[in-house]
């Protein structure tokens, strides 16, 4: 097929998406026009091989069947320097990569005719283990190596070793993928919900091979996302635009729950290898850390997400000697996908439970070996940069410890523990702590680009802030809203937030590592500044347009890890309090305590909400969230039995704040995956005297070493 353009394949009688009413268009199921077909993705049967052809039944109904050779342009979706192809050409990789679309007028017999569908393919062996690995999977590796690791190792007190991993997760959102694809005039529209809209139109125009002004995107509501919105939806998207470039139809492709489940990228697994060495006095003097991660057939941000994790794997400690090298590891399964905490939280949760076990080595309490060995201002980071911010780790621990009643709590359960020995009339329990940091923003490998908000003030006094930054809550548009309504003296109701299309608002870049709070706040702020001094001196209206230019002047070389690995520091202690009943033995959380140090706080109700909605997600992934594979791929059981936390479940919460003088806002909301999995891990290993090492908490397992011992 030739590349043409839309304008050529327009079809005047078709309705566009943008006529539809507002409140028609909250989810992409919610959308429907008039003569719309739908769309249904054929997908490979098995994990490697060579694909050979697909049969299909007689299509009947203006049914069509659509190939990777029909594609008019590029067959790929290019994220953060890596690929993932449209259709399957001539291999696949993976259980459940589209190799063709379905397309017709009616879901039902589509579905049909899919299941009746027999893909071929010359089956070759499947690598599904990333635990060892040959040099031609590794898609990314970092290594690092500070002072001398070998000869602290060598004069060390003690050396202590252990191995952590972290499991899959699925992102569980408010609605399966989806998008709608259609025509008006010369123009495709396509709505979707995505965190990243201009990534969809860039994929979009190289697929269909137009200019990427020919496409407009508009965005349907995402919901809690967990940042698994930021490049699935480009695929899906171009899915629904393909078919409707060529049915010359809107289409729309709405991908059921189990098929969302199934099929849809997971957060990737890990392996984590710690070995540390002790001096005399119980300080770190040596630290060793080795990080492989599964990122399935592809991972657009695994470089991204394998930074992250090698940074969390060394923790927020003071160490001389340092050695860490990290792989992502390419096998036959689902393509991995950024989950909140980027990587960071599972390098968190192996090295926060590392230190408790090094406490536990010397006979020391677990907070006051963090408290004496957290790092501190001017102290040099493993990137090899010193500290130039305040690192309120003594204030935050202090006040998470009163908050809680740690001090108290964890004597007693130490000595509830060693005297409990054969009875099992009283529960067990135990408490945890874990420290850590959220770095705002990408890394250098991340969008480099240059990325705009814009603010018009009208004659009639309306502010009109214009936008492609997605909003996982309301509470955040409200927030914007409320900022430049206070800059500008006006009501917020006066305020408004412009269509979120990429027709009518500039290109903010993605919706993810609290860029909407650190970047597009600011970006308004300033745009209203400008405003305020132009408001009673040029006539209205007053249009202003302000962008933030990545950073490059901080030096970040992923290979090496080296340079600064963020802007902006937040930080944050966290204790959990568990029960375990000794007859079913199904860990209770009895409390949860965070203190955060978040720079200034824009909204005290939204923080907090962010914060108790984050924990929520945490404890779900520490305690029951567990997608399981079966060579290559999720089992339809696994999925209909995939256990995620109901809002009755929520413990009890306490939040708290180190307010500062701080005039800059950072982000926080990834903040409780990083210490909330470590310290839940730690009060169960103290409540059941077993050391857990991996993610999530098996309660089987616990089960069995309970009645073992």
């Amino acid at each position: 097929m030739s590349p043409a353009s839309t304008k050529d394949r327009s079809d005047a009688g078709i309705r566009s998406i943008s006529a539809l009413p507002r409140a028609e268009r909250t989810f992409v199921d919610d959308l429907s026009v008039p003569g719309m077909f739908h769309a249904v993705v054929v997908r490979s049967p098995v994990a490697k091989g060579k694909l050979l052809g697909i049969e299909t039944p007689r299509l009947t109904h203006g049914g069509i069947l659509i190939r990777a050779s029909d594609i008019p342009g590029e067959n790929r979706l290019e994220a953060f320097g890596n690929s993932v192809p449209i259709l399957a050409l001539n291999e696949v990789h993976y259980i459940g990569e589209p190799v063709a679309i379905l397309v017709g007028p009616d879901r039902s017999t589509l579905e049909k005719t899919a299941r009746a569908c027999v893909v071929s393919v010359a089956e070759e062996t499947p690598d599904l283990y990333f635990e060892k690995f040959s040099s031609d999977r590794v898609a990314a590796k970092r290594t690092a190596t500070i002072g001398d690791p070998d000869a602290a190792f060598k004069t060390a007190a003690q050396v202590i070793e252990g191995t952590y991993r972290t499991g899959r997760q699925e992102h569980w959102y408010a609605e399966p993928h989806g998008a709608l694809a259609g025509f008006a005039y010369d123009k495709m529209e396509i709505a979707v919900a995505t965190q990243w809209p201009f990534h969809v139109r860039r994929t979009v125009s190289g697929v269909l091979d137009v200019r990427a002004e020919d496409i407009v995107v508009e965005c349907c509501e995402v919901g809690v996302h967990l940042d698994g919105k930021l490049w699935y939806p480009s695929l899906v998207a171009a899915h629904a635009a393909l078919a409707a470039l060529i049915c010359r139809k809107p289409v729309k492709l709405m991908l059921t729950r189990e098929e969302d489940a199934r099929y849809s990228p997971k957060r990737p697994q890990a392996i984590f290898h710690h070995r540390a060495a002790l001096g005399e006095g119980g300080e770190l003097t040596a630290l060793e850390a080795r990080v492989v991660m599964d990122i399935g057939a592809t991972g657009p941000f695994a470089e991204e997400t394998l930074d992250r994790m090698c940074l969390g794997s060394l923790g927020t400690y003071r160490c001389p000697n340092i050695r860490v090298e990290g792989f992502a590891v390419r096998t036959n399964s689902l393509p991995s996908s950024p989950f909140a905490g980027f990587g960071l939280s599972n390098g968190f949760f192996a090295i926060e439970n590392h230190v408790s076990r090094l406490a536990a080595a010397i006979g020391q309490d677990p907070i006051e070996w963090r408290k004496a060995n957290s790092l501190r201002q001017g102290d040099v980071l493993a990137s090899g940069l010193p500290l130039k911010e305040p690192v309120p780790a003594d204030e935050l621990m202090d006040a998470v410890i009163a908050m809680s009643d740690y001090r108290r709590k964890w004597a007693a359960y130490e000595l509830l523990k060693h005297g409990r020995e054969g009875k099992k009339d009283s529960p067990l329990r135990g408490i945890g702590i874990a420290y850590a940091y959220q770095g705002n923003g990408f890394l250098s490998n991340g969008p480099a680009s240059n990325y705009a908000v814009e603010l018009e003030l009208y004659k009639d006094g309306i502010l009109e802030i214009r936008t492609s930054a997605v909003s996982g809550s309301h509470e955040t548009a409200a927030l914007w809203r409320h900022v430049a309504a206070e800059t500008l003296a006006l009501k917020d109701s006066e305020v408004r937030l412009a269509e979120n299309r990429s027709d009518l608002v500039p290109d903010s870049g993605p919706s993810s590592l609290s860029r909407n709070i650190v970047i597009i706040t600011k970006l308004i702020e300033r745009c209203c500044l400008v405003i305020r001094k132009q408001r009673f001196r040029d006539p209205l209206p007053i249009t202003v347009r302000r962008v933030h230019k990545a950073p490059r002047s901080q030096g970040w070389s992923g290979l090496r890890m080296e340079g600064n690995p963020a802007s902006l520091f937040s930080w944050a202690a966290a204790i959990v309090e568990v029960e375990i009943d000794q007859i079913l033995y199904i860990p209770k959380v009895r409390g949860v305590w965070l203190c955060v140090d978040g720079g200034r706080i824009l909204s005290d109700r939204k923080a907090r909400s962010s914060l108790e909605n984050s924990v929520l997600h945490a404890l779900g992934w520490v305690r029951q969230e567990q997608v399981h594979f079966d060579a290559g791929g999720a089992p339809g059981v696994s999925i209909l039995s995939y256990d995620v936390a109901s809002p009755g479940e929520a413990p009890p919460i306490v939040v708290d704040f180190s307010w500062n003088e701080s005039t800059v806002p950072k982000g926080i909301g990834e903040l409780p995956f990083g210490c909330v999995p470590p310290a839940y891990a730690q009060a169960v290993s103290q409540a059941s005297g077993i050391d857990f090492d991996a993610l999530p908490l098996d309660p089987q397992a616990l089960r069995d070493a309970l009645e073992e011992t």
